[in-house]
């Protein structure tokens, strides 16, 4: 179990090479061919904030949450674990396999990607007074683009009904605060002994001495 708490996002990567392999077969068009490129984009996005360059954790703990103990609180591995397994692969994997047809899950998730994008490129810089933050480069060249394409195509093919966006808007909006900030907040312990490695920490919170 603690492999994968540390490497399920190199685990992403392999996914994404799958993912592009299976799209190259089925030629997915259209809406799904976005919904199938924003799940590889949220792979991208993983792998940049938890490999490379990989300090997304400690940077949450420290800047959003001010903690003294940024290798494990609030945000910890099993909580990340939690967090992007759950309300990240499994929700864009069934908007992309489903989102077609049920296109409130499309727009959800084109919401969760349109958050990441604010979040990084705005709030985290902005309260950590930073001009660069793990995940904003891929929030920045895919998501942004990939959920304003995918939008202007759904109003005008006219493709989304009044319940569609009703459903879509109200999930987005929990996937982003509650399948985000409050699951770290009902997740936390500062007791945990699931703790990220110095690597997962911003450079100048590291300790030398600590296992990578």
């Amino acid at each position: 179990m603690n492999f994968l708490r540390m490497h399920w996002f190199d685990l992403g990567i392999v996914l994404a090479a799958a993912t592009g392999g299976y799209m190259l077969i089925a030629q997915p068009a259209g809406i799904a061919l976005l919904l199938w490129l924003n799940l590889i984009a949220l792979f991208l996005h993983q792998f940049e904030e938890y490999r490379y360059p990989g300090y997304f954790p400690g940077m949450m703990n420290t800047v959003m949450f001010g903690s003294k103990q940024p290798d494990r609180y609030p945000l910890n591995p099993q909580i990340a674990l939690t967090i992007n397994l759950m309300a990240g692969w499994l929700v864009y994997f069934l908007a992309a396999v489903f989102g077609s047809q049920a296109l409130w899950l499309g727009i959800a998730t084109m919401l969760v990607s349109l958050g990441n994008f604010v979040a990084h490129t705005f709030l985290f810089n902005i309260k950590g007074k930073t001009r660069y933050n793990p995940g904003m480069l891929v929030a920045i060249l895919l998501f942004l683009p990939l959920a304003v394409i995918f939008f202007v195509l759904v109003i005008r093919q006219n493709a989304a009904s009044a319940l569609d966006w009703i459903a879509g808007i109200v999930l987005g909006v929990v996937l982003n605060y509650v399948g985000i900030l409050k699951m770290i907040d009902w997740m936390k312990d500062s007791q945990t002994d699931t703790i990220f490695p110095a690597r997962f920490l911003k450079p100048e919170n590291r300790d030398p001495d600590q296992a990578r």
